[in-house]
């Protein structure tokens, strides 16, 4: 008889740390060192106006005890789920390490001089496609998209490209934090942080 283990060899538990960003820290520098693709990349979901979710995948572009900052078109959908109902949530899911980092929080629209930085060290073809492109909205063909991009190049020929006044940032800080690590047996480990007036508390959870 076949014994289902979970597929995982691990067998140490995730660590009590105080800080829940010392922790992701540790992970994500795991991550970096060890995920083939994009060890930045988070799934990030968001509501309509009427409680339907939307979720998609994002890259986190810094992370401070702030929070958790992504970049896109304000006039995109998410960029507009998000304007109306900042309430969102990340998922950061590694795969290969078999670990996922679960956040909830409130997104901040980040300050225009952090946006313009990042924007500005975006290569061009990028900077140009924030103004090309009118994220989430009908397409009636490739060609529209290519030539608006061309139009869009002749105005801005040289490197100086600004950032349009519909492209920033978000920063997602969290309420509440959860890391999950595979176990044996399928009894995954998982320890959640949840915001309070005093700072975090936490916890572990059943698998």
């Amino acid at each position: 008889m076949s014994i289902d283990t979970g597929g995982t060899t691990r067998t140490d538990p995730i660590p009590d740390v105080k800080d829940p960003y010392a922790l992701f820290a540790d992970w994500f520098a795991e991550a970096k060192a060890k995920e083939i693709n994009d060890p930045n990349a988070m799934y990030l979901s968001t509501t309509t106006a009427d409680g339907f979710p939307s979720s998609r995948a994002v890259l986190m572009k810094d992370y401070d005890a702030r929070g958790f900052v992504f970049y896109t078109n304000y006039e995109s959908r998410k960029g507009a789920e998000l304007l109306t109902n900042p309430r969102c949530a990340l998922l950061f899911h590694w795969k290969s390490m078999e670990r996922q980092v679960r956040i909830e929080g409130t997104a901040i629209p980040v300050m225009p001089d952090e946006a313009d930085a990042y924007y500005a060290s975006r290569p061009y073809g990028s900077r140009i496609g924030a103004w090309a492109s009118s994220q989430s909205r009908p397409l009636d063909a490739r060609a529209t998209l290519v030539k608006r991009v061309a139009e869009v190049e002749a105005d801005y020929p040289g490197e100086i490209v600004p950032r349009p006044p519909h492209w920033s940032g978000f920063r997602i800080t969290p309420v509440r934090i959860e890391f999950w690590q595979a176990m044996p047996f399928r009894l995954h480990d998982r320890i959640v942080y949840e915001a309070g007036a005093g700072g975090w508390t936490t916890g572990r959870l059943y698998p």
